[in-house]
């Protein structure tokens, strides 16, 4: 009788996980469809979902008229760009909390965790006035530091949190064999924490991907990214689903394959434990 329940009970935790799975991705799907219907066909009443005409029409539209390739370049190089040097200040942050702990560091981490908190309206014209005065508006450089710095809170803490798991003895004794912090950063703690690591590299890389709000405050032409390719078939004149579901698909297509076949280091990573 218990195995039953059991069984009963997996049955109904595994419908659910699927029902809100579908749930979720049912706009990713709908856009997808949509981006092969005509405009008549993408708000017609009652909507169509598989029975309409089959076109490519919306893509090659797409390609005509926006250089796709140079808002793919943009995005890759504001989410890479600004997730290494988020990596790169993020390491050392989080070892001197890890391994270096003071009254002040819950203090230090919930402060930088409450920016999160802040509306980025609240901070959006000073920001802008200063890149006027130094000459970074609608640059990739200006952005990469501004993307890094809206998400080093987060950085931060998924390292401390990774740092935390592991044993301050081995570090100790890598110090006894002469390692310097250097080495230390490099040769120990970093192979240890690989996959937290990776795990908070792919998160990070996925939401500065997805940043929306400063790419397009902050960009015009030169470093506008794929958010600002997809605003751009919003007109005055309305709403072309179609061709705006097609510019959303061949925005969100290269970070959905990534995050596919990233996936298992993703869940290693968020799940990453203490080294026993």
């Amino acid at each position: 009788m218990p195995r039953a329940i059991r069984t009963q009970r997996k049955l109904l935790t595994t419908a659910v996980a699927w029902f809100v799975g579908l749930l979720i991705f049912f706009p990713i799907l709908w856009t997808f469809l949509t981006s092969f219907k005509t405009e008549a066909e993408a708000v017609a009443n009652p909507p169509l979902f598989l029975n309409f005409d089959w076109t490519l029409e919306n893509y090659a539209v797409v390609q005509e008229r926006s250089d796709y390739l140079r808002f793919l370049w943009n995005s890759v190089f504001l989410a890479g760009g600004s997730t290494l040097l988020g990596i790169l200040v993020g390491v050392p942050a989080a070892w001197s909390m890890a391994f270096v702990p003071s009254r002040r560091t819950k203090d230090i981490l919930l402060w930088m965790l409450s920016t999160k908190m802040l509306p980025a309206v609240g901070v959006l014209y000073p920001i802008y006035l200063i890149f006027i005065r130094l000459g970074l508006l609608d640059t990739r450089v200006g952005l990469v530091v501004v993307l890094m710095l809206i998400n080093l809170p987060i950085i931060v803490w998924m390292l401390y949190t990774y740092f935390r798991e592991i044993p301050g003895e081995i570090l100790e004794a890598a110090r006894m064999d002469g390692a310097n912090l250097r080495s230390e950063l490099l040769y120990v703690l970093t192979p240890m924490a690989l996959p937290g690591i990776a795990s908070t590299v792919l998160l990070n890389f996925i939401l500065a991907w997805n940043e929306a709000f400063w790419t397009l405050n902050l960009t015009a032409v030169d470093a506008a990214p794929l958010t600002a390719f997809i605003a751009s078939y919003s007109s005055p004149e309305g709403l072309f689903f179609a061709k705006l579901s097609a510019a959303s698909t061949m925005a969100i297509a290269p970070i959905l394959i990534l995050g596919w076949f990233s996936q298992k280091q993703l869940v290693r990573g968020l799940t990453f434990g203490a080294v026993k």
